[in-house]
């Protein structure tokens, strides 16, 4: 009875195991990370989820206008900074963050949680640590996964179809 018991014990740590281990990589929107440490000193760390449109009208059928997102796929984006820092001239604290949007046609809201280890879709507003705006723009080059890209400026952009979001972060001091 103990043989069993313990047979049962290892067989279902194994699978907990190789479950833990999932090849995040072969999901059909794949994490991506966009590390920066800027001309100021700020190490600015973004880890998201690449969603692709598929045919899907961004702002419509994908994170739709005038509504929470979270700013990619699957787990919530988080954005870490390791000094405090300015992010659109207003101050945010350094540390981890998770990254929401509220996309519009002319103007995106950036959203800094303090809740970052979770699941994209359980946004707590109460949770903010700061909401700042930024001016989206179109017609450029057409992205079919979203992408985040950052330079040694501090510009953080947001890049999906023909839209692009770009907001700024320095150091605070």
């Amino acid at each position: 009875m103990k043989t069993q018991i313990l047979s049962l014990f290892l067989v279902l740590a194994v699978l907990g195991v190789s479950q833990a281990q999932e090849d995040k990589s072969k999901r059909a929107s794949p994490p991506d990370s966009a590390v920066v440490t800027t001309d100021d000193g700020v190490t600015i760390a973004i880890h998201y989820s690449k969603p692709s449109l598929k045919g899907r009208q961004l702002g419509v059928d994908i994170a739709p206008v005038g509504k929470v997102w979270r700013t990619g796929a699957n787990e919530a984006t988080t954005f870490e900074v390791d000094k405090d820092v300015l992010v659109q001239g207003q101050s945010l604290p350094a540390g981890k963050y998770s990254l929401y949007s509220i996309p519009d046609e002319y103007s995106t809201t950036l959203i800094f949680n303090k809740i970052w280890d979770q699941w994209g879709t359980r946004y707590d507003e109460s949770q903010d640590a700061l909401r700042v705006s930024a001016t989206p723009s179109t017609g450029g080059e057409h992205v079919e996964q979203f992408t985040i890209r950052t330079d040694r400026n501090g510009t953080v952009t947001l890049l999906w179809g023909d839209v692009s979001v770009a907001f700024i972060v320095k150091a605070a001091n």
